[in-house]
């Protein structure tokens, strides 16, 4: 191997003091001399961008650590400079694991700048961030219907409110048991956001998923801002979900913004098409503004529970009392359960993707995910189409696919999602979502995806510079200024199904 001598400064990035691994900011060649504060290492092999290469040795079976905790066992001896990804470590990822709580250390408050945002405050107290009308259907044969409503809606009605949007699925109907149940838990959940000032569900009326059962499941419904109706019943569906939606705007066109709390902010925190830089960039990024959120008693929610094995612990820690540890253990073990009696291994993740952008294991997935719930005290845990009712970092029970999560932390009560991401995705969802990318080179490629740059903090800008940005931006955004997706006209929900269909 021939030794390049060059030396750069600012070309791999260590975490914590414990790790095997740093990650490459960069390309780099065999042969290549790095330096990492003062200590200097020569690449034994390429290394690609985003992906770890060794600082430190590991024998074979020795727990290979980033971050400060293990993401897995090294399967060969790991020298330093050794490119270090699938083909020498592996998960440790088994089954079902123990845990004990005890009482989390209190994190030192720091005071930060008062924020506020412009919102609609709702009768019931929750505060939206847009003023739009929605159209839900109970079963997947009247979506086309919920959409050409919309679609014509917004023709007649434009500028009325701040938008018409339809959210179709293809479920309601040959549905049974936990699937019958979270179709109509989460489209009742949807029904009662405060982003929607108006809601118009539609039926079939030979379905399942029953308008009146939903209807009945969701008390804390606004009569006088939804109207609903069978299909099979009325001779026009169109033209009786027009008259339905122009009732509405009348109504929803007089709500005007006003000043309220960030403590009135529920946001939903999400992670898409990571890469190696996720864990370092955007996800502590995120950490930060839920922290900020938390502390101002506000509500960040956390999901994707499969993103969470193998770094479940850290969450755990932090958990704020015995009955909120024993519901987060609980929700972690279903989970598991769920993927071992449908017999495939708790480990199948991370991606294609997530692998081609240098994450080894879900230990290190996870790891670098969990950091968007920040250092917080977890305060409560709640199930997949209920909605949050205390402030602090909140758990949801949602599996890890982009929609399905999201659509689930809007139903959840989520206002606003930062979604970050390494990989990027036009996908968006009911409500407003940031998208923040890990690198800058995915920033620069795509910015007509892209809300803001993470990337940033490796180039100059300390990360409570850079929180402060996306502070702003957050604020900006909850007061109405639209993102990425909201201008692409990218929405969508997408519903959780785990069970057979008739």
């Amino acid at each position: 191997m021939t030794q390049v001598s060059c030396v750069h400064d600012e070309s791999i990035h260590d975490v914590d003091p414990r790790d095997h691994v740093a990650t490459a900011l960069r390309d780099i060649v065999a042969g290549e001399t790095l330096e990492l504060r003062g200590r200097r290492i020569v690449a034994r092999s390429d290394v690609p961008k985003g992906h770890k290469i060794a600082i430190a040795a590991a024998s074979i079976g020795e727990d290979v650590m980033k971050y400060g905790w293990p993401i897995g066992r090294a399967t060969v001896s790991i020298a330093v400079g050794d490119h270090v990804h699938v083909h020498n470590v592996e998960t440790k990822l088994a089954g079902l694991e123990g845990y004990d709580w005890h009482p989390p250390q209190r994190r030192l408050i720091k005071a930060q700048p008062v924020h506020s945002f412009m919102g609609y405050r709702r009768t019931n107290g929750r505060v939206g961030t847009r003023n739009e009308i929605w159209v839900l259907c109970t079963v997947g044969c009247v979506a086309n219907t919920a959409r050409r409503i919309a679609e014509k809606a917004n023709l007649r009605f434009a500028g009325r409110t701040d938008g018409i949007f339809a959210f179709p699925h293809p479920f309601g109907c040959s549905q049974l048991g936990d699937d019958l149940s979270h179709t109509r838990k989460l489209i009742a959940a949807l029904a009662a956001h405060p982003n929607a000032g108006g809601i118009l569900i539609l039926g079939l009326g030979c379905e399942n998923n029953q308008l009146q059962a939903l209807l009945d499941s969701a008390p804390d419904l606004n009569p006088t801002r939804m109207r609903a109706f069978t299909t099979q019943l009325v001779e026009d569906e169109l033209e009786d979900g027009l008259a339905a939606i122009e009732d509405l705007v009348a109504i929803v066109e007089k709500d005007q913004r006003e000043t309220c709390s960030i403590s009135d902010l529920v946001i939903g925190l999400k992670c898409g098409g990571s890469d190696g830089f996720s864990g370092v960039t955007a996800n502590p990024l995120v950490g930060r503004i839920a922290d900020r959120i938390a502390d101002a008693g506000g509500t960040p929610i956390l999901t994707e529970i499969p993103e969470i094995f193998g770094a479940e612990q850290m969450l755990l820690a932090r958990a704020g009392s015995q009955a909120v540890f024993d519901s987060a253990v609980q929700l972690v073990d279903d989970f598991k359960r769920y993927f071992i009696d449908n017999n495939q291994p708790i480990h199948e993740n991370p991606s294609p993707g997530n692998i081609a952008g240098g994450i080894t294991t879900l230990e290190e997935k996870s790891l670098g995910a969990v950091q968007k719930g920040g250092r917080s005290e977890l305060i409560g845990v709640i199930r997949y189409g209920e909605k949050v009712g205390t402030h602090g970092l909140t758990l949801l029970e949602a599996p890890g696919n982009d929609a399905v999560s999201s659509t689930a932390l809007t139903a959840a009560g989520a206002t606003l999602i930062l979604f970050t991401t390494g990989r990027g995705t036009p996908l968006g969802f009911p409500a407003p979502t940031l998208k923040i990318a890990s690198n800058s080179t995915l920033a620069t490629r795509k910015p007509g995806w892209i809300d803001f740059d993470a990337g940033i903090v490796l180039s100059g800008h300390t990360i409570e510079d850079a929180a402060d940005a996306l502070m702003d931006l957050v604020v900006e955004t909850a007061s109405g200024k639209r993102t990425k997706t909201e201008a692409n006209g990218e929405r969508e929900i997408a519903i959780w199904k785990s069970g057979v269909t008739l």
